[in-house]
């Protein structure tokens, strides 16, 4: 018989270590499973569709293998759980094969139920890439903390720039937000992932399951594997950025745009480093109040005001041809007074051209005799690049933000447009 107190004691180390993921199912399916356990209760599949998954009552198990993939996941989650924080564990919580319950067995015995993996291989792409990961965010925070202690003199003239001023003389933690992607991983029939994949549409394990909802065919083909990842730009403009907020290096938090609250939008300063579509719930916010808004593609800007479109060109082959990549740049107030700060670009030259305009003494100056004194203003450049690699730009235009429609969600068309032109065009 089921020890309930076991249950409740596994259940809740399970739920604590973190092993279920951020999977809005797999959490659900959880917590349906242990009830069903408590209770007594031996639920069939086609119950398991229904209260777990959302399915009606012509859900056909046969033709839709949703429970099955899912239940396969969670076994995965507990053998992650058991061969981490509770390695030692003399007894395991595992799920029978063809049931829809936990049971508890001794830990030998649970082991030797285990299928081993396919022809012996292991799923290895989570742990290359989260040892990669690892590594470089290792390097850039030790290059990046010698790069606060050794910092020179001729930073305190960019610091006492308004673009950085605003946000180095108050009190306020600074949140320097990474523009991340979510990825998720395609499978075989065994489980083993074969590649990973980028959806624009798909940007959290929630949308996964909601894709997987509407579309139950691709339901043993996708998994979550709790993966983010980052433009290579950005770490070069981190590079960039990172001296100039060396005085206040004990008031940085380092974030994703992925894990951004409105909280901190509203009350943090906030330098946001990334690509344009990397924004998370920041992208929103900002072209509310700008001439811009994002093309069809995820590398075009379209000015409202002039009807222009800006496409980069770095996503097409080139070899040694120069291409054209557009970088974005905004600072704004936040409505407690807090400041924002987006060092953007369609592509990685463009993002690394934004990055070095703003910290270094020539471009930065032109930029702010440019804005002519507005503390809410955006710019766009123009970058060249050759193979990815950063040989220039140029300023195009700034214009003045409407910080007003910003906060308030007033709609485009109710608001004249903002002032443009060339660079230099500010009114």
């Amino acid at each position: 018989m089921l020890d309930i107190n076991q249950l409740h004691a596994h259940a809740e180390r399970i739920r604590a270590s973190g092993v279920l993921g951020r999977s809005r199912l797999i959490r659900r399916l959880f917590e349906f499973l242990v009830d069903c356990s408590l209770t007594g209760r031996a639920p069939k599949e086609i119950e398991v569709g229904i209260d777990v998954f959302g399915k009606d009552a012509q859900f056909d198990v046969s033709q839709d293998a949703m429970v099955r993939v899912y239940i396969h996941k969670l076994r995965r989650k507990l053998e992650e759980f058991y061969a981490g924080p509770g390695r030692g564990d003399p007894e395991r919580l595992i799920i029978p094969k063809g049931a829809y319950r936990f049971v508890i067995e001794p830990a030998e015995v649970a082991e030797a139920a285990e299928p081993p993996p396919v022809g012996g291989r292991r799923s290895w792409v989570p742990t290359v890439l989260a040892a990669s990961l690892l590594i470089n965010v290792l390097a850039l925070l030790t290059f990046g903390y010698l790069r606060w202690r050794s910092a020179p003199d001729g930073l305190s003239a960019l610091r006492a720039s308004p673009v950085w001023s605003r946000i180095l003389n108050d009190d306020r933690t600074i949140f320097v937000v990474l523009g991340d992607y979510y990825i998720f991983g395609e499978t075989d029939p065994s489980m083993q992932v074969q590649r990973l994949i980028r959806e624009p549409s798909i940007n959290s394990p929630a949308d996964l399951d909601q894709y997987l909802m509407m579309h139950p065919e691709l339901g043993s083909h996708y998994l979550d594997l709790q993966l983010n990842y980052l433009p290579t730009a950005a770490a070069y403009a981190l590079r960039d950025v990172m001296p100039l907020l060396a005085p206040a290096h004990k008031r940085i938090r380092v974030a994703m745009a992925s894990e951004l609250s409105p909280a901190v939008l509203t009350s943090a300063n906030v330098v946001y480093i990334g690509y344009l579509n990397g924004m998370g719930m920041l992208h929103d916010l900002v072209f509310a109040g700008s001439r811009f808004s994002e093309g069809k593609t995820y590398d075009e800007l379209v000015d409202h005001v002039t009807g222009r479109h800006y496409v980069s060109e770095a996503a097409v082959p080139r070899g040694e041809e120069k291409y054209h990549d557009y970088g974005y740049f905004a600072t704004f107030s936040g409505p407690g007074g807090n400041q924002i700060v987006v060092i953007s670009g369609t592509q990685d030259v463009a993002l690394m051209h934004t990055a070095e305009a703003v910290t270094q003494s020539q471009t930065l100056g032109e930029l702010t005799s440019s804005a002519q004194g507005a503390q809410s203003f955006e710019a766009l450049y123009d970058a060249y690049g050759m193979d990815r690699m950063n040989l220039g730009g140029k300023l195009l235009l700034t214009a003045k933000l409407n910080t007003s429609r910003i906060w308030t969600g007033e709609p485009r068309d109710a608001v004249t447009a903002v002032a443009g032109g060339p660079a230099r065009a500010l009114k």
